[in-house]
């Protein structure tokens, strides 16, 4: 008797397969619908939903009000948005995994000795993530751009910790990651040429730190370092953001990158 072909599912984000007949497509649609909220739509209604997952009206409707049974979602009879039940999620993994605990006490230490903002994000498909960050009532004059919390997730590749990333990413995943993720102008300084942004990326890996400027926001730069695992693998990037009017370029690099690089050496002896 024949043998029956395993036929294997892959997640172009990630490169993992699945077993056709262990896939749940349920569970992938209503994790679909999940991710299409964010924080430029915070609300959606059916039609909307249906087009941003690619479902029909009426398995859109139906994934909304199984959510909404559920508590993830609520709705004022015509829109849907996210309760705070989804903040289980972000609040289990920030208190159960290693580099959010191990990174946190010395961005509070960063920021105690240089009053700026600090910060720890991880590549999450088209955004970088930020999974720790210094202290509020430790920075001196609460600025805070790109209004950096725990779980915002901004554009990689107009940001200093989203380049360093992308850099540390094999040529291969960087085209796929173009091809899946066009590049997007955010202001007239974000770099929008796919020649020239993988130029940039191949400078900043052998260069092993990034500095951006006004790429995501107007009036803002960054400086980033990547954050190596104990395989030598780099697993987050280690960043400081600040008003051009507060610090200049030569600064961060003079001043701040290494101790950046300093911290980034010893998360990595601890994780």
């Amino acid at each position: 008797m024949a043998e029956r072909k395993t036929r294997l599912i892959e997640n172009p984000r990630n490169k993992k397969t699945i077993r056709h007949d262990d896939f749940v497509a349920g569970i992938s649609k209503g994790m679909a619908l999940l991710d299409s909220f964010g924080s430029d739509r915070h609300r959606l209604n059916i039609s909307m939903a249906a087009e941003k997952t690619g479902m029909t009206r009426a398995a859109a409707r139906r994934h909304l009000l199984t959510l909404e049974y559920l508590g993830y979602l609520e709705s004022d009879g015509h829109y849907f948005y996210l309760t705070p039940k989804v903040l289980r999620f972000s609040g289990s993994y920030i208190g159960g995994a290693t580099l959010p605990k191990v990174s946190q006490p010395l961005l509070n230490l960063l920021t105690n000795q240089t009053s700026l903002i600090y910060s720890v994000m991880v590549l999450d498909g088209y955004e970088a993530i930020t999974i720790a960050r210094s202290a509020a009532q430790q920075q001196s004059d609460r600025v805070n751009p790109y209004g950096l919390t725990l779980g915002n997730r901004l554009p990689a590749h107009a940001t200093s910790a989203g380049k360093i990333l992308l850099a540390h990413l094999n040529e291969e995943e960087q085209l796929q990651w173009l091809k899946h993720y066009p590049l997007q102008r955010m202001t007239r300084f974000t770099q929008i040429d796919n020649t020239s942004f993988l130029a940039l990326l191949r400078e900043i890996q052998i260069q092993d730190w990034c500095y951006s400027s006004e790429e995501h926001e107007l009036g803002v730069h960054a400086l980033a370092v990547p954050v190596y695992g104990q395989q030598g693998k780099v697993i987050a990037a280690l960043n400081i953001v600040s008003p051009t009017t507060k610090t200049t370029k030569k600064y961060l690099i003079q001043h701040i990158l290494p101790l950046l690089q300093d911290t980034a050496r010893e998360i990595r002896n601890i994780v």
